[in-house]
């Protein structure tokens, strides 16, 4: 069936279909879940244990535990996946990495969260949006490129082996499995005992769904197709980049898997905000200054170019495949985020005191 699909409408067409499938389940999910990074670091800055953490561990280990089920099953293989067979920068997973996180605090949601936002009517998330997108390709291919190459190429490692974590620690995929089973068994529990609905418990795991469901249906377009075709998944910098450019500057915007995602998202979001009646106007206020949200967007911009890939398309995507510079720079992400909420949060008592 998949052979016939590509013969009739060509590679383009699929993988736009695919990335737009793919992108109404994790819109839809997201929206519903709450899921943000954002929000679960917070709760991990401040010593306490929330709703939002679990949302984002009953996504990410649903992730991993999918997309290593998928390869244990033979139904997926990712070792020619950017992350794991091109050569990769420690150094900008870092450094990038502690940017983004950041600049996710000071907008307020990641790159995938305010396009989540963007679709309920959120004025401030489609600003910031607009702003990260812009010096995302100017750090891709503009004015800041000569500087992200800089930082890139002060600590590389070779594709391959090296860059699979799984390879280095002597880890087989059915371990993996298992872990991430056990991990996505005590978000659950966590989840529960923070009196979670269960319509939001299951949107979470969808959220980590819809990762794997990327890597598969691209997959399987890879092996079917007779030209060379990306594995990949969710990820939005580069796709929105991509997306932003093609409608400016060519009349005929070329088919991909991110083309069909980013309005998918935009799509399955704004759908089940109107469905559960969350849809709003929000625009920027006293307690929300422009200023901020502003330099947060360039943070994510440029750290996310630099850490390849978002929240989610380093974090959840990169991470479900264990590309060593994917949980390199979540985990930087974390740190970067924890640290610029705590500083925010005791500078007013500084002024006061």
């Amino acid at each position: 069936m998949l052979e016939s699909l590509l013969d009739r409408f060509g590679d383009g067409a699929v993988l736009m279909a695919a990335g737009a499938v793919v992108g109404l389940l994790f819109g839809a999910a997201a929206q519903h879940s709450r899921f943000c990074l954002r929000a679960a670091t917070i709760d991990v800055a401040e010593a306490r244990l929330g709703p939002r953490l679990p949302i984002w561990l009953l996504s990410f280990c649903a992730a991993v535990m999918c997309v290593q089920a998928a390869i244990v099953a033979g139904v997926l293989d990712v070792s020619d996946a950017r992350q794991l067979a091109a050569t990769g920068s420690m150094s900008g997973a870092i450094i990038g990495g502690l940017m983004f996180g950041a600049g996710m605090i000071l907008a307020r949601g990641c790159a995938s969260r305010l396009l989540v936002l963007s679709a309920t009517g959120n004025l401030r998330a489609i600003l910031t949006g607009l702003v990260l997108t812009l010096v995302a390709q100017a750090s891709l291919r503009g004015a800041l490129s000569p500087l992200r190459e800089s930082l890139s190429s002060l600590w590389l490692v070779p594709g391959g082996e090296a860059r699979n974590l799984l390879i280095q620690f002597g880890i087989t995929a059915e371990m993996a499995v298992l872990g991430a089973a056990l991990g996505l068994a005590l978000a659950l529990l966590l989840s529960l005992r923070q009196r979670l609905g269960w319509s939001r418990i299951i949107a979470a795991v969808l959220v980590g769904v819809a990762i794997a469901l990327g890597w598969v249906l691209t997959s399987a377009i890879a092996q079917t197709s007779f030209d060379v075709v990306q594995v990949s998944s969710v990820t939005f910098t580069g796709p929105s980049t991509d997306t932003l450019m093609g409608l400016v500057n060519a009349t005929d915007l070329p088919l991909s898997f991110g083309v069909g995602l980013v309005p998918g998202v935009f799509v399955g979001a704004g759908a089940m905000a109107l469905a559960t009646q969350e849809a709003k106007i929000e625009r920027f206020g006293p307690d929300t200054p422009m200023e901020r949200y502003l330099i947060g967007a360039v943070l994510m911009g440029f750290g996310s170019m630099l850490a390849g890939g978002c929240a989610v398309g380093a974090g959840m995507t990169g991470g479900s495949i264990f590309a060593i510079t994917a949980w390199t720079a979540v985990f930087c992400m974390w740190l970067g985020a924890m640290a610029t909420h705590r500083f925010m949060q005791a500078k007013p008592q500084q002024l006061t005191a």
